[in-house]
């Protein structure tokens, strides 16, 4: 049984994936779980996408930015920050990477631990946590995505 590797926040950077992958000596029977936001910000968002496709060591729960360049596909979002959009734009005409996308659980259980993009929200089931708490929550209050509050 190899190692889980937990990585944050890939953005696109699959140079510096790979580089990660080169520092911990990624083994075949190790397994990489990312946090979510596979893309935007970063150069290489459809490379990080054929990567966490192609390789079946890697999986990854679904991040706001992930979250919101679907929501946007569907309709359900009338803007994108400039970073998302730019990234929408790169993926047009690539429908793989949208159906991808919409595959990715909002958590992963690790049996010892639970990985989720954000946070849980204390005294609510996991059953009833809002997708919005899972990939933004920030601080605890009536925003979740406040910066301001109790973190």
């Amino acid at each position: 049984m190899g190692r889980t590797i937990v990585v944050g926040d890939i953005h696109g950077c699959l140079d510096e994936l790979i580089l990660l992958f080169d520092t911990v000596g990624l083994l075949p029977d190790d397994k990489v779980v990312a946090v979510g936001d596979l893309v935007t910000k970063g150069p290489k968002n459809k490379e990080v996408l054929d990567l966490f496709m192609s390789d079946s060591r890697l999986s990854s729960v679904l991040g706001n930015h992930d979250l919101a360049l679907l929501r946007f596909r569907q309709g359900e979002v009338t803007t994108l920050k400039s970073h998302q959009q730019q990234t929408y734009n790169e993926l047009i005409g690539y429908e793989r990477y949208f159906r991808y996308l919409d595959t990715l659980p909002f958590t992963i259980d690790l049996d010892s631990h639970l990985v989720v993009h954000a946070g849980l929200r204390p005294g609510v089931p996991l059953r009833q946590q809002a997708p919005e708490d899972l990939t933004a929550l920030r601080t605890l209050g009536a925003d979740r995505t406040s910066r301001e509050g109790i973190p």
